[in-house]
């Protein structure tokens, strides 16, 4: 017995599958992202994407087919969509403008790491000094 490429998509082991109840309105975490929640945020993003087997869509290890492989550029383009969607509604409105271009779900997490993890240097430089005057 063979398996199409269609069933495939429809095999909840399968990056690309898509449950019924799943929705690009679906708000992941309840926390939404805002400049002062990144690290927790970020836990809580992970969480919820692994359970629903869409993490390797944002740490780039799912890559886009190339288009002439119809099947499955369309597959990652409609998974890789929904979880564009649900970043998107995990943050806050005023984060919302700067990811709205992004193809990838990838570029969309790796420019939140990057630019959380820039404001935050600071705040980390400030905690190991004080860490340092405790000993």
């Amino acid at each position: 017995m063979t398996t199409s490429l269609s069933d495939s998509f429809d095999n909840g082991g399968n990056p690309y599958y898509l449950h019924q109840s799943d929705n690009p309105g679906v708000v992941l975490v309840t926390q939404l992202l805002s400049n002062d929640n990144f690290h927790s945020w970020k836990r809580l993003m992970v969480l919820a994407l692994s359970a629903k087997n869409k993490l390797r869509f944002v740490d780039g290890s799912i890559a886009a087919h190339d288009p002439s492989m119809v099947d499955q550029f369309n597959g990652w383009t409609r998974a890789n969509n929904f979880v564009n969607s649900w970043i998107l509604n995990s943050v806050s409105k005023d984060i919302v403008a700067s990811l709205l271009y992004h193809i990838s779900a990838a570029e969309m997490w790796k420019d939140l790491i990057d630019h959380f993890q820039q404001l935050n240097g600071p705040h980390l430089f400030q905690l190991k000094k004080r860490l340092c005057e405790l000993v």
